[in-house]
C-alpha cells in the first residue's frame, strides 16, 4: 500500500487518527516506532523511511500531521531534511528523535523548523505525551535538553528586529519559550485566543521566522539562564 493510500485508510477507517511518518535508518528501531504508533490510540503510521532522500520524495504528497525525524541519516541529514520539507508541508510538525544531546544539533534542528527535540532513550509513554503536546501547540523538550540550549549561549544584545517587539509581544515570546500553549497564554494575560494569534504573527514577522521553534531558538540565543 502506498503512503497516500495508507493515509487515506487511516482517515477513512480509523476516524481521522493523527497521522505520523517516521524517518529512521535503523531498521529495528524503525519497526518498533512504527508498531508503537499503530498500537497507540488515536495514532496511525502512514509512512516510514530509511533515508531523508526517500522522505523528501514522498512526504509532500503524504502530508502527515507529525514526522518523527532522526538526525544521523545516510546522505542528507535529518536537520537538512526538515529545512527542505518545512516550506513544502508547513502544517506538518517535525519532532526530532535522536541520540544527539549537544546544543549545536538542538539549535540547528529548531532553527530548521523542528517544534521539539527528544532523545531516543525517551520512554514510550513520554514519546506519546510529547506527540500530544505537539498537536496541542507545544514544543516538547526534556528539561535537561532545554537547559543545555539556554546555557550554551552567551547573553548578547538583542538584534534590531527583536528590539522592535512591543512589551506585550516580548512577554508572549518569553511564554512561548517556556512552553506555554496559546490558550494558556491567553488565560494568563487575560486576552482572547485570536489576540494571542495576532501577537504571535507579529512576532514571526519582526523576527523573520516561520515557526514557533525558530522563534524560540532566536529567543534562547539572547536570553541565557535556565527557564522552568
Amino acid at each position: 500500500m502506498t503512503p497516500e493510500a495508507l493515509r487515506s485508510a487511516c482517515e477513512t477507517y480509523f476516524y481521522l487518527k493523527t497521522t505520523v511518518a517516521i524517518v529512521e535508518d535503523d531498521g529495528p528501531v524503525r519497526e518498533i516506532l512504527t508498531s508503537w504508533v499503530n498500537l497507540a490510540e488515536g495514532f496511525c503510521c502512514v509512512a516510514n523511511f530509511d533515508s531523508a532522500e526517500r522522505a523528501l520524495a514522498a512526504l509532500p504528497a503524504v502530508k502527515p500531521d507529525v514526522v518523527l525525524m532522526d538526525i544521523n541519516l545516510p546522505g542528507v541529514s535529518g536537520i537538512e531534511a526538515v529545512r527542505l520539507l518545512k516550506p513544502l508541508i508547513p502544517a506538518t510538525r517535525f519532532l526530532m528523535l535522536t541520540v544527539y544531546d549537544d546544543a549545536n544539533h538542538i539549535f540547528e534542528a529548531l532553527a530548521a523548523g523542528a517544534v521539539g527535540y527528544l532523545l531516543k532513550r525517551t520512554q514510550r509513554d513520554d514519546l506519546f505525551a510529547a506527540l500530544r503536546d505537539v498537536l496541542a501547540g507545544g514544543s516538547p523538550m526534556s528539561s535537561d535538553i532545554a537547559r543545555k540550549v539556554v546555557q550554551s549561549f552567551q547573553r548578547k544584545e538583542a538584534p534590531p528586529d527583536e528590539a522592535k517587539l512591543s512589551p506585550r509581544e516580548s512577554t508572549v515570546l518569553e511564554m512561548l519559550a517556556q512552553g506555554f500553549l496559546y490558550k494558556e497564554i491567553a488565560d494568563a494575560l487575560a486576552i482572547s485566543l485570536p489576540t494571542v494569534n495576532t501577537y504571535v504573527r507579529r512576532i514571526y514577522e519582526k523576527l523573520q521566522v516561520h515557526s514557533r521553534g525558530q522563534a524560540v531558538a532566536r529567543y534562547v540565543r539572547t536570553h541565557p539562564g535556565p527557564r522552568e
